[in-house]
């Protein structure tokens, strides 16, 4: 029996490190895949598309620097150390990003607003206030039995 609690302590401890030792998004130390220009250290506000924006010249190419730093996740925290990766090309958008990046980037002032195609109640509501959480709002505003669902030609009232 002393054995057995003995194997289960180290094991547990090994557990334990493993996780401790682990942090989302860092890159291993013996990763030589990446050749850098740079390093970014994140600032509040920042995302892997801005980042992009900045590094490239287009926020497409998020996904080069998610690689390059061999990210689990899209999340990024304030702190965080970035290799942002050299010799990338900046990437056009496809013809459906195109419409999207076009439809957020005009704001919604009035108080209605009439849904087009590819509209969401996320991007309306980014577009709107500015915050993609506020579409619980319209959607309760304008009594939606289904959020999910909007239709073109579907006139929505925006609160102010």
């Amino acid at each position: 029996m002393v054995l057995g609690a003995i194997v289960l302590i180290i094991v547990g401890i090994l557990v334990v490190n493993y996780f401790k030792d682990r942090k989302a998004g860092s890159i291993p130390a013996n990763s030589t895949q990446v050749s850098a220009v740079n390093e970014h250290t994140v600032v509040e506000g920042e995302t892997l598309w801005s980042i992009a924006e900045d590094s490239f010249g287009s926020g497409y190419n998020w996904v080069d620097i998610k690689a390059g730093n061999n990210l689990e996740t899209d999340n990024i925290e304030v702190g965080q150390k970035l290799v942002i990766p050299e010799n990338i090309e900046p990437k056009q958008p496809t013809t459906t990003e195109k419409s999207q990046t076009v439809s957020e980037a005009t704001s919604i002032t009035g108080d209605s607003y009439t849904v087009v195609g590819g509209d969401s109640l996320w991007n309306i509501a980014v577009r709107a206030y500015g915050d993609g959480f506020r579409w619980t709002e319209i959607a309760e505003v304008n009594n939606l039995a289904n959020p999910n669902i909007i239709h073109a030609g579907n006139v929505l009232t925006l609160p102010r």
